[in-house]
């Protein structure tokens, strides 16, 4: 048997857990050497439930077999401790997982300047934007930003890095080959192929509200510090933050409104030392001294398309039964990309959708689909029915 069918094996056990998973390994050397142990050499190493003895005593690797089978199906890969690949961040850490499950790109996280972005699944319009801003410039200056794709300020932090043309992490409560949220399968699609995705969890785990935490801790063992972007109390990025804390990371929150519920996790964040952070440098000066190589201090402007837009049509007031008057398209659209600009033309005469845009465009259709998702965040672009783009008329 292999030696990752081993980890695999201690990995999948029920009942054990990564604490003691973890005190197994640092009492026996390794999985394999837990695998032939005996029952007093386990009991000595760590306290065990009786579900974990009986699951040892088996030393049934079914479980382990599935896995592999189910990771060669959905092309996911596997990292275990014992590989130089695993980040040595997450290995000295407390009850580090064991093994890893990733589709996309493998990245040197202890090589990388890598920041965790945590907040509201809720967030308000101001959130939204800001995240979004922050981390296109945060990517953009060389930061690798780290989040857990759920919906709101995860998401908005991914799109940020994506849209700077650099690569991003999400780190999911499920597995690798499960799209959660649903909503989110376009910009799952766009991480894997520009960026990584991780999980703890073996392909087909479904998302449960128990992984979450496990998984945030991750998300902050991976980065050099967290950036919390409207928390309520209570919420899971306090959770993360609070993890952040006990890793010895460094935590950033941005102020938000003070009659405003979701900014009231930050606000308390500030108080008790969060590094209060309102522009990219912020947080770039942090961190250039250790990463020269990599991180610019001279922020890039954030693009125009990233604030509200203003429209690029408009209605004329009717007279009598003239038809509606539009207003030239041509010199509207230059304060935009080309690539923004080309879709925006190509939508402009009819709704399409984001099949036809890539085709008539000829851009990549991974570009198309980031472009199509900022420019509706933004609200210049809008879904009718059938799920066809058109340009925003209201």
């Amino acid at each position: 048997m292999s030696a990752l069918k081993y980890w695999l094996w201690l990995a999948s056990m029920r009942g054990l857990g990564q604490t003691r998973a973890a005190a197994l390994i640092d009492a026996l050397g390794s999985p394999e050497n837990i695998f032939f142990a005996a029952e007093d050499e386990w009991r000595a190493a760590a306290d065990l439930p009786e579900q974990a003895l009986a699951e040892l005593r088996g030393r049934s690797t079914d479980r382990a077999e599935r896995i592999l089978e189910l990771c060669d199906r959905s092309n996911t890969r596997i990292l275990t401790m014992q590989d130089a690949a695993y980040p040595e961040r997450l290995r000295s850490l407390y009850a580090p997982p064991c093994v890893l499950y990733y589709k996309g790109q493998l990245l040197s996280f202890d090589e990388e300047a890598a920041l965790g972005v945590v907040g509201t699944r809720n967030p308000t319009a101001y959130g939204q934007n800001v995240t979004m801003k922050l981390c296109y410039q945060l990517a953009a200056s060389g930061m690798l930003i780290v989040s857990g794709l759920a919906k709101g300020i995860d998401a908005a932090s991914h799109l940020g890095a994506l849209r700077a043309g650099k690569p991003t992490v999400a780190v999911l409560g499920c597995g690798v080959d499960i799209i959660y949220p649903a909503e989110n399968k376009e910009l799952y699609e766009d991480i894997a192929a520009a960026g990584l995705i991780l999980s703890e969890y073996p392909p087909g785990t479904r998302a449960e509200g128990q992984h979450f935490p496990a998984r945030n801790r991750i998300i902050s063992g991976l980065s050099l510090g967290v950036l919390v972007v409207e928390a309520p109390p209570g919420s899971g990025a306090l959770i993360t933050a609070n993890h952040a804390l006990e890793q010895g990371r460094d935590i950033f929150a941005v102020p938000g409104n003070i009659d405003n519920r979701e900014s009231e996790g930050c606000h308390r964040l500030i108080r008790e030392g969060a590094i209060l952070t309102a522009r990219a440098e912020d947080i770039c000066s942090e961190y250039q001294a250790l990463f020269p190589h990599k991180i610019t201090l001279a922020a890039p402007q954030t693009p125009k398309h990233l604030p509200r837009l203003p429209k690029v049509l408009e209605r004329a007031l009717p007279e009598e039964a003239q038809p509606v008057k539009v207003i030239d398209l041509t010199e509207k659209v230059k304060a935009y990309t080309p690539d923004q600009q080309r879709i925006l033309l190509v939508i402009a005469k009819n709704a399409m959708i984001a099949d036809e845009i890539i085709s008539v465009t000829g851009l990549p259709a991974p570009l198309v689909l980031s472009e199509l998702t900022m420019l509706e965040l933004d609200g210049i672009v809008v879904q009718v029915p059938g799920r066809r783009y058109t340009l925003n008329l209201d």
